[in-house]
């Protein structure tokens, strides 16, 4: 797992064996620092290594009036971690680039909703069989990359903005006081370039990913407004393009997946805020380098604001990773793990008897999380979360077991409550765990049989009697 939250620097290596999380390439396929390998990281982006020179390189000189006025709002920001402002337009402005391969952006049409309105509804009746969780989509929509941008900044925003507040605080938390008071204004104006810099960042790394998704949930998240499944027609179509296989059986097998994560982020009430609960819990742990701190803020000059770029790239807010931050990650890989093979499993059961080409679109969509898909490239880069293949697997072989064992409902009542759901040991032995609970199960079941029968009265012996008989009788 990286050391570098939120992508300040790339996250080093490791070992291209399926199991241990894919290795961080950071030219693969993307736009700049924000392409595939590394969305939100804080490398060299569209401009090199200086993050101005996207806004100023291809103008003309016409057009330096408006650059010079975006850089004078970018160093009087004064709202929160992030300029979302910014990182909408940017979103916006990558989305209408398009994609590496030529793709472009285009409006959803009236045959393209139909389509996806009746794959989602064809779907939800699919799923009524596999899971004893009702439909958790009260609309379905199809929509374009940059609506899908637009919809899903509020949950950006969620994410992120912990993370990105805790990186601005520690600037002010490491400094002596009379050291605070020299550089007071300086850090201010640092925070408001920092939060400039990450709006620019994470702008163009959620256009970036706007190339890329099918849906609302292909991070493991609930981005989307609550109860409106969505499919992206657009990339659904690239999705299935080299496959030899029907569009239609493309597209209903995405509209599986896309169901069954609002089935259970519909049911599971706690499941949201446990997820987005585990990247606050690393986020509160966050320092900084004081050392480095100390030298950034001596040398930086206000006239070269790309200063603080090299900074960021060279590690200034290395972290000191706690062990509440390795529980926070353990945590959320579990549960993301739970969730992906929750949906593969229940998906997978929907879709082989119905679908010709179900076990290949499975096989698909696992290579393409193996090789780094979005969930991947958005944990990776602003956690330092690698995601392991093997760990995915193991969860959905883990459910289907459980579906063996104990039956629909047996199974989806594990989603409860957080603690009865299989922990990261549980999933290193998913059959353990399986015949561990069938065991458990059983002895509950005796005991709330028990209990509903009532407290089992003794039988009163002989003795008993004469002795609590009156002494009249005698």
């Amino acid at each position: 797992m990286s050391d570098t939250p939120f992508g300040f620097g790339l996250p080093p290596e490791e070992p291209d064996d399926g199991d241990k999380g894919k290795k961080n390439d950071p030219t693969g396929g993307g736009q700049g620092s924000g392409g595939p390998a590394n969305p939100f990281g804080f490398g060299p982006g569209a401009g090199g290594d200086n993050p101005f020179a996207a806004m100023f390189g291809s103008m003309n000189p016409n057009d330096l009036g408006a650059a010079f006025q975006q850089l004078g709002q970018m160093l009087s920001y004064e709202g929160g971690p992030v300029n979302w402002d910014m990182a909408k337009q940017i979103a916006r402005q990558t989305v209408s680039q398009g994609t590496p391969d030529g793709s472009k952006d285009a409006s959803v049409g009236p045959a393209e909703r139909s389509a996806v309105d009746e794959a989602l509804r064809l779907a939800d009746l699919w799923l009524d069989g596999v899971t004893s969780m009702p439909s958790g989509a009260i609309s379905s929509v199809a929509w374009s990359r940059a609506e899908w941008v637009e919809a899903t900044l509020p949950a950006w925003q969620q994410l992120v903005d912990p993370v990105a507040e805790r990186v601005g605080l520690a600037m002010g938390d490491v400094l002596p006081e009379e050291m605070q008071a020299m550089a007071g204004p300086l850090i201010g104006m640092m925070r408001s370039m920092g939060g400039a810099m990450f709006g620019q960042q994470i702008g163009q790394a959620v256009g970036v990913l706007a190339g890329e998704v099918v849906g609302s949930t292909d991070i493991g998240l609930p981005l989307g407004p609550a109860g409106r499944a969505a499919l992206l027609p657009l990339n659904v179509e690239r999705f299935g393009k080299d496959l030899s296989v029907p569009q239609d059986e493309v597209r209903l097998y995405l509209a599986l997946r896309e169901a069954a994560h609002q089935r259970l982020f519909a049911h599971v009430p706690w499941l949201r805020s446990h997820l987005f609960g585990a990247v606050e819990g690393y986020a509160r742990g966050i320092k900084v380098d004081t050392s480095k701190l100390e030298d950034v803020v001596g040398q930086f000059d206000p006239s070269q604001p790309e200063q603080l770029q090299e900074a960021l790239q060279q590690g200034m807010f290395q972290p000191e990773e706690t062990p509440e931050q390795k529980a926070a990650l353990a945590r959320l890989e579990t549960a993301l793990a739970l969730v992906e093979g929750w949906v593969d499993a229940v998906v997978h059961a929907a879709a082989k008897s119905r679908l010709t080409s179900a076990d290949a679109l499975r096989e698909t969509m696992r290579r393409r999380r193996a090789s780094g898909g979005p969930a991947e490239q958005t944990f990776a880069t602003l956690i330092g979360l690698q995601l392991r293949p093997r760990r995915l697997r193991d969860a959905s072989r883990l459910w289907a077991s459980l579906t063996d064992a104990r039956g629909l409902e047996g199974r989806d009542a594990l989603w409860e409550h957080p603690d009865m759901l299989p922990t990261a040991h549980d999933l290193d032995d998913p059959d353990g765990f399986v015949h561990h609970e069938q065991l458990d199960f059983s002895e509950l079941d005796k005991m709330l049989g028990e209990a509903a029968n009532g407290p089992k009265k003794a039988e009163p012996d002989a003795d008993t009697e004469d002795d609590g008989k009156d002494d009249t009788d005698k």
